[in-house]
């Protein structure tokens, strides 16, 4: 199963709004064939096991498969993988996660039962529910899903007093950063990391894979630039930049000057006041997007987590320390007074990479 779930994630965030699915067949404790749902429309994992196995001359009658999450029992894009799981003569099937989708009567495991299939489920069904969290976003709500990114030291900065904050990690991290740009719909920052940092918001990886997205720039801010300013948004893509501000901003002479150049502009309320939820539904109703890896600052961070809209949480945590009280922390903008109002987060993986580790955080049960 956990060899499943490595299939699973190489496709976390191409397949939307279908979740990332994998599946293996094994044979005397062998893997002998696998594969993974790829791309929306496509195959799904356990007919793409099913086609290499046939391309390897394996036995599926002879193997017992598994796969992260129950195979659908309904016609969708594609046919039943139930189906095609009991056409191939598999005895034996081991699920991680059963079906969540409120769209569908779902009953692949029951349905399989029903012909004969010994079918078992709940292997490491946490981890499997986790590789499907973004499609629970999608089905359950109107919103995008949301993984928070930020860098810091281990006194929990991520810039000095000054500002400064290039490079808090070494190439090998920044290099994760832009292969995780690739795999979103869009990128999102606040106004006060646009001003300070002046970023692309792209996936320089070179070369590119096939896979790769290019993703929409988003910035959230009550404080439309100037377009005469330059930045590297309005100077080298304009028409993939979207401002979410207020009525006010939205409304006023800067924002019409910003849409005459391509750039994209939408209100999220009152003046003074953007509303964080209208902002992931504006972006999935009128942009499209599925997915949108948030970048930070530290308010903005904290914002999202405590309001809930923070389904992940990928710390790039540097083996650095800067000591100074007045550099700028990790999190910002709440007042606590004892422990107990702390914001809770549950660790689901950690990774080095060079000198840094990746942790990876979600929100508690």
């Amino acid at each position: 199963m956990r060899q499943a779930l490595a299939l699973a994630a190489k496709s976390r965030g191409l397949t939307a709004p279908n979740p990332a699915v994998g599946a293996v067949l094994v044979h005397d404790g062998q893997v002998v064939a696998s594969g993974r749902h790829e791309v929306c429309g496509g195959p799904h994992a356990e007919v793409a096991c099913l086609a290499d196995a046939a391309r390897k001359g394996v036995d599926p009658a002879a193997c017992a498969m598994y796969v992260t999450l129950e195979p659908c029992n309904h016609h969708g894009r594609t046919p039943p993988c139930s189906q095609a799981v009991l056409a191939a003569g598999i005895q034996r099937l081991y699920v991680g996660c059963p079906d969540p989708n409120p769209d569908v009567t779902g009953g692949g495991a029951d349905f399989l039962r029903a012909h004969g299939v010994q079918v078992h489920t709940g292997l490491l069904e946490r981890e499997c529910r986790d590789m499907i969290a973004d499609f629970l976003v999608w089905k359950t709500t109107t919103r995008t899903y949301n993984p928070l990114k930020l860098a810091a030291t281990l006194d929990g900065r991520i810039a000095c007093r000054t500002g400064h904050s290039q490079w808090i990690t070494g190439q090998a991290a920044r290099r994760r950063v832009h292969e995780l740009r690739a795999r979103y719909d869009a990128v999102l920052v606040g106004g006060q990391t646009f001003r300070a940092d002046n970023p692309g918001l792209d996936p320089r990886l070179s070369p590119a894979p096939a896979w790769a997205k290019n993703p929409l720039a988003v910035v959230l801010t009550s404080q439309l630039p100037d377009p005469a300013t330059d930045c590297r948004l309005l100077r080298d893509r304009p028409t993939q930049t979207l401002f979410l501000t207020d009525s006010a901003s939205a409304a006023s002479e800067t924002a019409s000057r910003l849409r005459d150049m391509g750039v994209r502009v939408f209100s999220l309320g009152e003046p003074g006041r953007m509303s964080l939820v209208r902002a992931f539904t504006t972006l999935r109703a009128e942009a499209g997007c599925h997915t949108v890896l948030c970048e930070g600052g530290g308010r903005l961070g904290l914002s999202l987590l405590a309001a809930g809209l923070a389904d992940e949480f990928l710390l790039f945590l540097a083996p650095k320390i800067l000591g100074d009280e007045l550099a700028v922390p990790l999190f910002s903008g709440r007042r606590a007074e004892s422990m107990d109002q702390a914001l809770g987060l549950r660790p689901t993986a950690s990774e080095r990479l060079g000198d840094d580790l990746l942790l990876t955080f979600r929100p508690k049960d």
